[in-house]
Order: structure tokens, then sequence, then C-alpha cells
């Protein structure tokens, strides 16, 4: 059976009385030139365990299985459980894991089911939960990379640069734990049924240490947050929103890391938000 042909894949979710769900946000790959290239980049090898998150009715979690030592796969919806169990019946290292992977300690997990493995993620995610899923994986570093099919816009969002329109929050929360990279993208017609989006595969090498030092990681973190809560405001208005300092010491704070009083958040890289994560923490102490 071949899962990613059209007319296979129908006959197998209508043989087990499937109908897509919107609001999971399922749509499955119909391209099997997509799944190879996915576990292939991921870089899966007899000493890999790998965790996959939504397998679908696994075409990924197939090519995974052909690479990897282990593959260990979240599915929330109870419908596809007999569809896996059938489809992955030939592949010994393959583990169903039943349940919701947002509602999961997923670090725990991938450690439980891959001892003395070196872990890795790679999954096409749902695109309502790629952004949290991402955060929360990231933020665990209990992955050594994390190879995802996402919406393009939001690869695009990981991998922005400073003072471009994608660049937010989550581009410096990710690049401050990972070396993204956009791989390729993947059209609509790729899938069934086909999304109103373009998706693209990213790449995310874990850091093996943080590529600044800071005084907190919390610290960092809201500082980053205050200072995109206002995009069309300067850096020091947009401050206001998080730290009750007054404006001159929030001026004199962005001023004391070399920064002009007038610039904006986004224009801030990595480096500069950690100066003056620090700056503040000291100011407000």
């Amino acid at each position: 059976m071949d899962l990613c042909d059209r007319k296979d894949l129908q006959d197998l979710l209508a043989r087990h009385g499937f109908h897509f769900s919107k609001t999971m946000g399922q749509n499955f790959l119909i391209d099997g030139r997509i799944p190879a290239q996915i576990a292939c980049e991921s870089l899966a090898d007899a000493q890999t365990g790998v965790l996959e998150i939504g397998p679908g009715v696994g075409c990924l979690s197939r090519e995974l299985c052909q690479r990897a030592g282990k593959v260990a796969s979240v599915e929330l919806d109870a419908r596809l459980y007999p569809v896996l169990e059938e489809t992955m019946a030939p592949y010994p290292n393959f583990t169903l894991v039943r349940g919701d992977a947002m509602a999961m300690d997923l670090a725990k997990l991938a450690q439980e089911s891959f001892p003395g493995m070196r872990i890795i993620l790679c999954a096409n995610l749902p695109y309502n939960v790629a952004t949290p899923l991402l955060s929360k994986c990231a933020s665990s570093r209990a992955f050594e990379s994390m190879t995802v099919l996402i919406q393009k816009e939001v690869a695009q969002r990981i991998c922005a640069a400073p003072g471009t329109p994608d660049y937010g929050f989550f581009s410096l929360y990710m690049q401050y734990y990972t070396v993204p990279e956009l791989l390729f993208t993947v059209p609509p017609a790729c899938f069934l049924p086909a999304p109103k989006v373009t998706s693209a595969v990213i790449r995310c090498q874990a850091r093996t240490a943080p590529p600044v030092s800071v005084v907190s990681e919390q610290a960092l973190w809201r500082t980053v947050r205050s200072g995109f809560a206002l995009r069309r405001k300067t850096l020091v208005n947009s401050l206001q929103t998080g730290f009750p300092l007054s404006k001159e010491q929030l001026t004199a704070a962005v001023s004391s890391c070399g920064l002009d009083a007038t610039i904006r958040g986004e224009r801030l890289d990595l480096s500069q938000y950690a100066a003056l994560a620090d700056a503040l923490a000291q100011m407000e102490a």
C-alpha cells in the first residue's frame, strides 16, 4: 500500500470510516517524495530515537522507521489508532503513543523511550500547534534537532533577521535555543485535503550552549516580549508595557547599551536584547 497515493489513501481512510477534522489541522501528504526527503533531512540513523508528533496514517513514520533505531509517534485522534496499527504493523521499531502532545512532558517521554540514543524530533506538525510545540521542545533542550513540516510563514518567522517584517519574539526565542535553517517549501497540492497556504520544512539544530550570556533567561524573554509589544513605537515606549520604570530610566537603560533612544524593538539582535535585559535587571534591583 502506497500511503501517499491518493487512491490508496482514500481507500484506507474509507475502510476505517475516517473523515478529516479541520479543528485538528489534518492534512495528509500525497507526494511520496516529501516524507522521504523530510526523513533524510532529519539525519536519523540506527543510533537515533525519533519523536514524531501527529503521524497521521504513517507516511513519514514509515520513512523514519527505515532510517532510525526507534520511532515513537504521539497521536491525539483516536480514530487514527486502528489505521496506524494497520499501516505500521511491519515496523517493530515503531511505538504509537496515544494522547495530546501539548499536555505531555515530551522531554521525559523521549528520554524514557530512547535510553542511550541520540534524540531528535521529526514531524509533519498540525499548523495550529506548531508555534507552542516548537517553543516547548526547544526550551526543553531534550532534542538534538527538530526537523518539521510547518506553515511557510511560521518557518520564515523562525529564521527572520532583525529589521525584517517577519522578525519578532518567536524568531529570537528559537534562535536562542537553536540554529534554524529553512530547507525547502511544499505546495498545497502535495496534501489531502489541500491547505490554503504553502508549507515549508525547517531544521532547527539545538545549540550546545546559549549564543549570549544573560543574568536570567526569564529576564531576557520579559525584555524581548516588551520590546515587541508596540511595533510601531520606539523601544523605550514599548518597554513601558512590561517594566514599572519611568521613561527617563528606560531611556537611560537603552542608551547604556549604546543604542539610540529612538530605536525600535525590531532592530535589536539577540546580543543587544541580552545586554538590555541585564541593564534593566540591574536598574530594578
